[in-house]
């Protein structure tokens, strides 16, 4: 008899992305991606072209000091990885016919890697790294022919890699793209902002490459396993109301969309009425229809606060890192990026998803951004960082709750299990990682590693599948 609700052969492990690990950002051919004039992350302007000031061009130089880092990975005892591969890494501009073989050649050197310390690669395909060429010349996502540059650019991957990597997810957060249009689909944003119409058109090329892609690994690695990758965000109505709980409903069903038509392969009525009252005609083929019938072979997800939701105009008031909208919810501590702490959330979440979809799911991001303090203990430089262990715990013993409940989950991969810079700040000091990289917010530090408490104790976590967590 087990003391631990987690199954055996649960994969626990860490996630990252390549723009904000990796660093060299023009090396061995690599071309610009829309983050490499992202210099203040989706709360600020981009640049015109890359600036010193923008942390991502560096990151944490993992691009050269991957073996490094992989081997901490191991030492913490993870079953997979999570990462991303650039997509300007192997298609410079994204257009092209014929792929970079200096970036393939690179992510062949951290499967190697891998491989030696026994790590499952988990890999996604566009992590918001779209090639800037593709923005700055089709519009992004907007354009059909992107659909048509990501199929070559996957099957690409599939043949290369495809047997050596078992998971693969198509798009990082896939959700995100209408609140964040120009990291989420490389759109430009124009004086305004970029009209609904082309969103959704934009939404609707997305998932039809998702579905291209899913088509595509089964037909080039049938070994494969291909997954979507949605933000997820449980919702609470404000009060008892009625009108609150169909807010609710309404705010659900925007997020709930994407996982729907990547498991049902159709888009639902709620979808179409949507569409229907915002007087958007969609751009759908019969192609189009044919392909969304590919769908996926599991669910993963990112989970970092929840949000509560109101019909009433006058408590509409937005919580302050609430990138997808909602209030603040009265009862819940916040983060000090705003961030609602809900360990809660994410056992409603699983269920929710799972009786809704029926498909195994991984959570592939979940941690804590916090200002760490690099100080010294027993003669050895660390950062004691019992906050983050508590909050770890907290919602891993949530994820033990939803397993008892019986939802099949894959696996867990804490975001940022290394220090990197972050996607919605650009900032260094907004720290996620059992890693702690010394580099300031200014760019300055000597890049070295050093092992912070909550190392040792998800190396523990992970060497005893979840019994030492505290309850």
């Amino acid at each position: 008899m087990t003391n631990t609700p987690f199954p055996d052969g649960f994969l626990w492990g860490g996630a990252t992305a390549a723009n904000q690990i990796e660093g060299a950002y023009d090396a061995d051919g690599k071309g610009l991606s829309v983050q490499d004039v992202m210099p203040r992350g989706i709360s600020g302007p981009r640049s015109e072209t890359p600036t010193a000031d923008n942390l991502k061009l560096v990151g944490i130089d993992h691009y050269h000091r991957y073996a490094e880092d992989i081997a901490l990975f191991a030492e913490m005892g993870f079953g997979v990885y999570r990462f991303s591969i650039a997509w300007s890494r192997i298609f410079p501009k994204g257009d092209e016919t014929e792929p970079n073989e200096a970036g393939l050649a690179f992510y062949e050197r951290i499967l190697d890697e891998l491989e030696k310390h026994g790590i499952e690669p988990l890999v996604t395909i566009s992590h918001y790294e779209t090639p800037l060429h593709l923005a700055e010349q089709y519009g992004g996502w907007t354009n059909r022919e992107l659909i048509v540059f990501y199929e070559r650019y996957a099957r690409t991957l599939f043949e290369r890699f495809g047997s050596r990597v078992k998971y693969w997810l198509t798009f990082n957060e896939i959700n995100s793209l209408l609140h964040a249009p120009f990291m989420s689909g490389g759109i430009p944003i124009p004086e305004g902002g970029v009209p609904e119409q082309q969103l959704y058109q934009a939404m609707h090329h997305e998932l039809v490459a998702s579905a291209r892609a899913t088509r595509i690994a089964r037909e080039v690695a049938p070994e494969a396993k291909v997954g979507c990758m949605v933000l997820s965000m449980p919702i609470y109505p404000l009060t008892p109301s009625p009108d609150d709980a169909v807010a609710v409903m309404e705010a659900d069903h925007g997020n709930l969309v994407y996982g729907d038509v990547h498991t049902r392969g159709a888009y639902p009525g709620y979808f179409l009425r949507t569409l229907r009252e915002k007087g958007i005609e969609l751009d759908i083929t019969d192609q189009d229809r044919d392909d969304l019938t590919n769908t996926v072979d599991f669910v993963s997800f990112s989970y970092y606060m929840s949000i509560a939701e109101t019909a009433d105009p006058a408590k509409k008031v937005a919580g302050e890192g609430n990138i997808m909208g909602g209030v603040s919810n009265p009862t819940l501590e916040a983060s000090e990026w705003g961030w609602q702490i809900d360990p809660v959330g994410l056992r409603l979440v699983l269920n929710q998803f799972w009786d809704r979809w029926q498909k195994p799911l991984f959570i592939v991001e979940n941690g804590l951004g916090a200002r760490d303090q690099l100080v010294e203990v027993d003669g050895e430089k660390t950062v004691v960082d019992d906050y983050r262990i508590a909050y770890l715990n907290d919602h891993l013993v949530q994820v033990g709750e939803a397993i008892e409940d019986g939802v099949e989950v894959l696996g867990y991969t804490s975001w940022g299990c290394i220090d990197i810079v972050s996607a919605s700040t650009a900032q260094l000091s907004k720290r996620y990682g059992f890693i702690y990289v010394d580099r300031g917010d200014d760019g300055t530090g000597s890049l070295d590693r050093y092992r912070k408490k909550s190392f040792g104790w998800y190396a523990d976590v992970i060497r005893s599948n979840g019994a030492s967590l505290t309850r």
